[in-house]
């Protein structure tokens, strides 16, 4: 009976101990986790600074002490040339197509020869693109232009300076959005690129942890108006991609219509993009970076992180309340 009883503890207290360790360790690595008050010494790395988050995140890191190396598509561009003029020089405009081996590697030497006492902090990959259509109205092409920037520039880049952003036990972040977990229509290749992105980056975040380096992942809602990412386009463009048989099916009233609701929502969007810079510079100098961070309305974020948690039946029926959907299916084999 004794027995019974000792062994009736220990199995209750076994977890409860696993879960105490489970808080001492996190507030073990609390206490170690590495932050930066100030970005004097340090550098970052920043992709895709053109413009968007990119050229307002690099004007906020060289206004907090930060040496920028900004890595601009078109560094002769009039976005380069603004971003240098409005700063100090502590930002360095580089010339960076991450789809490009050698640019990724001609960064990487610039980069090692300028690097600051403290080393390269961070990685931002902000460089992406955008673009909307149903899936059968795009080609192979469309996905490969799509993966080689959101998705193979990202790894490029990270491949490339990993070891220096592990030397300083630093942070690696990337740019992700809503739509690499909300499927909708119109989105299909921009969501594949971004949901691969996330699964690099989550795989990344549990190697890197070892090394004390941070992975943090960015998904922003509706930003279309708060930076240029967002690619305008008219029906007429769309109409002429397809064939005669896709003609049949998806008529020239339907692809008018998608294209107007589509612009329309996206003028319903942030106009500012703070929330996204400040988020980016808690991922950078926090000592507790999140590993994700949704930027939406406070409505939106609710149904954005339950959303993953939902069975498809459920994700799926939610399109059933959208007047476009149903329209859509009336439209659809209509004639001309």
């Amino acid at each position: 009976m004794n027995t019974i009883f000792i062994i009736g503890h220990i199995i209750g207290i076994v977890p409860m101990s696993v879960v105490l360790l489970f808080f001492l360790a996190k507030l073990v690595s609390r206490h170690r986790s590495s932050h930066v008050q100030d970005g004097y010494g340090y550098a970052v790395l920043i992709t895709g600074c053109d413009s968007g988050f990119g050229y307002q995140l690099a004007r906020s890191l060289d206004h907090k002490g930060f040496v920028v190396f900004a890595g601009c598509l078109s560094p002769e561009g009039a976005g380069a040339q603004s971003l240098a003029r409005q700063s100090s020089s502590n930002l360095k405009i580089l010339k960076l197509d991450v789809t490009r081996d050698e640019d990724v590697q001609q960064a990487k030497k610039t980069v090692q020869e300028s690097l600051p006492e403290k080393g390269l902090w961070a990685v931002v990959n902000n460089a992406g693109i955008t673009d909307w259509a149903e899936i059968e109205w795009s080609t192979i092409e469309d996905y490969h232009a799509m993966l080689d920037i959101n998705l193979f520039g990202a790894i490029r880049t990270s491949f490339a300076f990993l070891p220096l952003v592990r030397a300083t036990k630093g942070r690696m972040v990337y740019m992700s959005s809503i739509f690499a977990f909300f499927n909708c229509l119109n989105m299909g290749a921009y969501s594949v690129s971004k949901r691969g992105l996330e699964a690099f980056a989550d795989c990344l975040r549990v190697e890197m942890a070892s090394f004390g380096v941070k992975v943090s992942i960015i998904q922003p809602g509706n930003f279309g108006q708060a930076t240029n990412i967002l690619r305008m386009k008219t029906g007429l463009d769309i109409w002429k991609k397809l064939d005669d048989e896709k003609k049949q099916i998806f008529n020239r009233q339907y692809i008018d219509l998608a294209n107007e609701y589509f612009m329309s929502t996206c003028r319903t969007g942030f106009k500012n993009p703070d929330m996204v810079i400040d988020a980016l510079l808690h991922a950078i100098m926090s000592g507790q970076p999140k590993h994700r961070y949704v930027l939406a309305s406070v409505m939106d974020s609710f149904f954005f992180q339950l959303f993953p948690f939902l069975p498809s039946v459920l994700t799926d029926a939610v399109f059933s309340f959208s007047s476009m959907y149903t329209k859509r299916k009336e439209m659809l084999y209509a004639k001309q």
